[in-house]
């Protein structure tokens, strides 16, 4: 086997963390459709059974930065696999367990647990073993296997769903769609011991010799020995930075923390994952569709979110990522404007639909690849790491806001009953994508092109330089 093909091969199995990120994630859709029915819940403990699982991925995004430097990336991704594996088996509730919904809840924050950690260190791991000159396209591999990971499992639960009856559904569907987990868990779970150490871990424990065996194992002599070389330099300069390190409460750092967050926060506001979580309820009780037509739409939205993920990789650099955020800012805005519009109306059906699809189809091209690329640019060196831990446990944090309250605005009288006729979430929604283009505007620096170096020089003429 040729060394480009193993480094390959090792990329795809790190990147399932990936795609068990998006399956995690993406199952609760088609499950709590009908969990939701079984176990009788009102809008207020549907959002917390299904936000719980945010809070474990708080804690394990947390957890993720010392488990890695101790047990190391690959042991980090082991023991994520082995929490995906025990929350997926957990939440279809064999008979032997009690049938309780604070049961599911545990398990649940358990699949969290591994989501927050399989977030930073398969990203991690890829960068790590990756050479210099392809590590950019070996690392979106990773968000290339979350979408992934939503549109396998979309499929998985309308074929599991499609073979049982609505009632066989509400009482033993779910619990299979939630087991479906299995087969990619375990295939993780297993081939992750086969993988390498990362050779910058090895070299962080003093293991050079180690590190040195396996880069040869992934690249030729040459290639090898650079990449080492790279890597002693790179840990002696972040261990120079460290001792330099800044605070982000200085004048000049905490205007840059803050856009970095509020950019953060603004993504999970578009209300994706209100989408992606509860599109099930979205389908039935906002347009009227059935169980198989439910599951039938879900697959849409994947296949969607999964093709436009692709105009984003290949448009982010050459366009750059503030047009990419104009641009997909005002598709999210038509998208939700004609779902809400159609539900204000009472004219639900194509019309509908094509506003679901089109916010989806706009999120993937820029906010959702987008946020993530420019937080990992546009922090200066000396505050970096604390601010992009900032960044993202505000927006776990947003995306469980999110997530608890939009059933309770869906199902509220005042959106069922009142003057706004089942339009109110995506009205809500309309109006943060609306501040999305404002901020844009105001406050982002364009990165495309930029070195690190350049944009902290373009941070320090408008707020003076980090000391």
């Amino acid at each position: 086997m040729s060394k480009s093909v193993l480094l390959v091969l090792i990329t795809a199995v790190a990147a399932l963390g990936g795609l068990l990120f998006g399956y995690d994630t993406g199952v609760i859709n088609g499950t709590q459709f009908y969990f939701s029915k079984y176990f009788e819940l009102d809008p207020a403990m549907k959002g917390w059974v299904v936000g719980s699982a945010l809070l474990g991925c708080l804690g394990g995004a947390i957890a993720a930065g010392p488990l890695a430097r101790y047990l190391g990336r690959k042991y980090t991704l082991v023991l994520a696999a082995l929490l995906f594996t025990v929350s997926a088996a957990g939440s279809g509730m064999p008979s032997f367990l009690p049938q309780e919904v604070s049961l599911l809840v545990v398990f649940r924050i358990i699949g969290g647990l591994g989501i927050g950690l399989a977030s930073m260190a398969a990203p991690t791991y890829i960068a790590e073993i990756a050479p210099a000159k392809k590590r950019g396209v070996l690392v979106t591999f990773y968000q290339l296997a979350i979408v992934t990971g939503f549109f396998v499992v979309f499929l998985a639960t309308y074929f599991i769903g499609s073979g049982f009856s609505e009632a066989e559904n509400v009482s033993e569907g779910w619990r299979w769609m939630f087991w479906s987990e299995l087969i990619p868990c375990t295939l993780f779970l297993f081939l992750t011991f086969l993988i390498p150490r990362s050779p910058r871990w090895l070299v962080l424990q003093g293991r050079e010799a180690d590190a040195e065996r396996v880069l040869g194992t992934l690249h030729n002599a040459e290639v090898a020995g650079q990449e080492l070389l790279e890597i002693k330099k790179s840990v002696q300069k972040e261990e120079w930075q460290q001792q330099r390190s800044a605070s982000i409460w200085q004048k000049a750092a905490l205007p840059i923390v803050l856009i970095g967050t509020v950019l953060s926060v603004l993504q999970q506001f578009t209300g994706i994952n209100a989408v992606l979580y509860y599109g099930g309820d979205i389908f039935e009780k906002a347009l009227g569709y059935g169980q198989e037509d439910v599951l039938q739409q879900q697959i849409l939205l994947g296949a969607v979110n999964f093709l436009f993920t692709f105009v984003a990789m290949f448009t982010v650099d050459r366009i750059g990522r503030k047009p990419l955020i104009y641009l997909g800012s005002f598709g999210m805005l038509t998208g939700f404007l004609l779902l809400g519009g159609s539900l204000y109306l009472d004219r639900v059906g194509l019309v509908s639909l094509v506003g679901v699809l089109l916010f989806i189809g706009s999120f993937a091209l820029s906010m959702g690849p987008v946020v993530w690329v420019m937080l990992s640019e546009m922090f200066p060196n000396k505050i970096r790491s604390v601010a992009m831990s900032v960044a993202v446990a505000a927006q776990w944090a947003a995306n469980y806001l999110v997530s608890q309250s939009f059933p309770i605005i869906a199902e509220s009288e005042a959106n069922l009953e009142g003057v706004w006729n089942r339009s109110l979430p995506y009205v809500i929604f309309s109006i943060f994508i609306v501040g999305i283009m404002v901020f844009t505007y105001r406050y982002l620096v364009e990165t495309k092109g930029k070195s690190l170096e350049e944009l902290e020089e373009v941070w320090a003429e408008k707020y003076g330089p980090i000391e």
